[in-house]
């Protein structure tokens, strides 16, 4: 392998999914320089994911190659209280993803900007910088019809600081390509990396959730409902099913119900109950002096009330559950 001092550092955006899996696995195995691999943890993964996570940074590790997560380090708040996931951003300005307004994706923001934060401060990147070189990026878009499309879109950019490459369209690998590739490396083969609640999901995904992420999706779109105007939820808006497609209502909450994945009365209490609470809870931190308690704290006292959410309008106020249990 060239020494990282005669040639550009490479730097790989891991997504934990399948195509960028596959690729670092060829990629160490053929002997080709990772410098460094990073996976951005946006606070929103399916369980499956999260537990793939160490298993292939273990995996990296026994091979000599290093391995972080970053996150997104929001400094300033529009509304209180203070966010650090996805989840909790949503919930704390009653909203929902871009891509459900078809606004692109949350992938700026929550994976490009923490990686690349991250690298400013490191050496090799900061060295190749000063000495007019970029940096290569590694990008796992495969050469299947969904990912020729991600590919056009930004083939033409002329970054400064990077080098984007595409090993797997270099290959011509396909999805299936890089599911074997992992078996062959004795790895289990992960899941679609993206966000349980992602507008891309598809019904099945939705129906294989743990209930604690559906109860957040019917949290979700209950609080950000006074505010929508020309989408119906989380899947945007109703497909009936014509010429193949799977039929789903726009709304994710609908769905839970029709399929029967949560009790009805659980839905509407949450829907009812949960918002109205957090609302004022919201608006206690926002008066408080100090140190003001985020809003992972109250996620902690809804995820608690899950074995009786009639509990939640028993209670003052979720405020004050949390301080009696904070």
């Amino acid at each position: 392998m060239v020494p990282l001092s005669d040639r550009p550092p490479v730097l790989a955006a891991w997504g934990a999914g399948v195509d960028s899996t596959a690729m670092l696995v060829e990629l160490v195995e053929r002997g080709e320089p990772v410098d460094q691999v990073l996976f951005a943890d946006v606070g929103a993964e399916k369980r499956e994911t999260l537990a793939f996570v160490p298993v292939f940074r273990g995996w990296l590790a026994e091979r000599g190659v290093p391995s972080a997560i970053v996150r997104y380090a929001p400094k300033n708040f529009k509304n209180w209280p203070a966010y650090r996931t996805l989840t909790e951003n949503l919930l704390t300005n009653g909203t929902l993803p871009g891509i459900a307004f078809g606004r692109g994706t949350c992938s700026q923001k929550w994976k490009a900007a923490p990686q690349h934060a991250w690298a400013r401060t490191w050496p090799p990147a900061i060295a190749a910088w000063a000495a007019g070189r970029r940096v290569v990026k590694l990008i796992g878009y495969d050469a299947s019809p969904a990912d020729d499309r991600r590919y056009r879109a930004v083939q033409s950019l002329d970054d400064p600081l990077y080098e984007h490459r595409y090993p797997l369209r270099e290959w011509g690998w396909r999805r299936d390509d890089c599911e074997r590739r992992i078996a062959a490396a004795g790895l289990p083969v992960p899941p679609k990396s993206a966000c349980f609640y992602c507008t891309a999901a598809r019904p099945a995904e939705i129906r294989g959730l743990p209930r604690a992420q559906l109860r957040q999706i019917v949290l979700i779109e209950a609080r950000a409902k006074p505010r929508l105007r020309n989408v119906e939820g989380l899947w945007r808006q109703t497909v009936k099913g014509a010429r193949g497609a799977t039929p789903r209502p726009g709304s994710m909450t609908a769905f839970i119900r029709q399929e029967g994945l949560l009790d009805p009365a659980e839905i509407e209490a949450i829907a009812a109950l949960a918002p109205r609470s957090l609302l004022r809870w919201q608006a206690a931190v926002a008066q408080s002096e100090g140190a003001r308690p985020e809003m992972a704290r109250w996620m902690t006292v809804f995820d608690a009330f899950a074995g009786d959410p009639g509990d939640m309008d028993s209670a003052p106020s979720l405020y004050a559950g949390l301080e009696r249990r904070s």
